[in-house]
């Protein structure tokens, strides 16, 4: 086991969240167990405790404990299945030297860890073995498809990281919930609190001593038995749209955590077999051109016939 180290906080790494920080510095670690240090107050900065959120500032003097992980120091392409590499290939929606943008699909968590070996991260780092540094700007759910955003430099990321705490990315998705949605709700203001899970994993639900939460419903098409939403985000909390929808009486199709299992039994003949959530567009400044960019990620072809299996005929 190694020695405790500590690291300080260099300009590019400025901003960054402590949890981030702490999963380039311990790469074969899962996440839950850098949570989980980060919670028992193993990792320290500057001699005191942090949160997961907390954010670094250039000079800062990071405690990292010495932890027990596995043996396997990096994935290979080897590790992946070569139809996967492929996949992820064919998803990128724009890459240039400085960032990616990837219609991720369902099914592929953003990240290893937990019991996976391997996720769309990973993946990247296999089909760009030459770039330096890549890393998630931002998540989404292992079960939501759509785009996601990669940055391959210190300065990009962090640079796309103040966007995100200034309110400034565009984030709009499409979604279908099960019923009918409530005719004079588009804004749903409701602070969700996230509790963590003994698998690492978290539950949310809608809770005064939680976070500002803020998403903007809009009817798009009246189906059978449920209609398709699509939602722009104000703030990006974790599994906001399913909880904020769930809170409507509107689960998601599909959502095995929060929604209604045996709905979601009938639908699956129908060839809809994960959630119904899809990040549609993705909005931002680059910033190194400072030109501003809007991507859509098209539906993939389970999304696409859901929509036109349920649709009502017209009388």
């Amino acid at each position: 086991m190694a020695n405790v180290r500590f690291v300080e906080v260099t300009e590019e790494d400025e901003g960054q969240r402590v949890d981030n920080f702490l999963m380039r510095h311990l790469r074969k670690a899962p996440r839950a167990l850098i949570y989980r240090i980060i919670r028992k107050g193993e990792v320290r900065v500057n001699k005191g405790r942090v949160k997961v959120s907390t954010r670094l500032k250039a000079g800062d003097r990071v405690r990292i404990p010495p932890v027990s992980v596995p043996e396997k120091v990096e994935v290979d392409a080897s590790d992946i299945p070569h139809a996967q590499l492929q996949r992820i290939e064919a998803s990128i929606l724009f890459e240039d030297k400085d960032l990616m943008v990837i219609n991720k699909p369902s099914g592929i968590a953003v990240h290893g860890g937990g019991g996976l070996n391997w996720g769309l991260i990973e993946v990247v780092r296999v089909l760009r073995p030459l770039a330096k540094r890549l890393e998630l700007v931002h998540r989404i759910d292992r079960d939501t498809s759509g785009c996601l955003l990669i940055a391959k430099k210190a300065s990009v990321l962090k640079a796309l990281h103040a966007q995100i705490r200034e309110n400034q990315f565009d984030k709009r998705y499409l979604a279908i919930v099960m019923g009918r949605w409530p005719k004079k709700v588009q804004k749903v203001n409701l602070p969700l609190h996230k509790a963590h899970l003994k698998d690492g994993g978290w539950h949310v639900s809608v809770d005064q001593r939680g976070k500002e939460a803020i998403s903007y419903f809009r009817l798009e098409q009246a189906l059978n038995g449920c209609d398709l939403m699509s939602v722009k985000l104000k703030t990006g909390r974790t599994h906001q749209i399913r909880v904020h929808s769930l809170a409507q009486g509107c689960a998601l199709l599909g959502d095995d955590r929060y929604g209604d299992r045996s709905l979601n039994k009938k639908f699956r003949p129908l060839g809809m077999k994960r959630l119904a959530l899809h990040a549609q567009f993705l909005g931002f400044t680059h910033p190194v051109t400072q030109e501003k960019m809007l991507f859509e990620a098209p539906l993939y072809s389970d999304f696409k016939q859901i929509i036109n299996t349920l649709k009502i005929k017209e009388k």
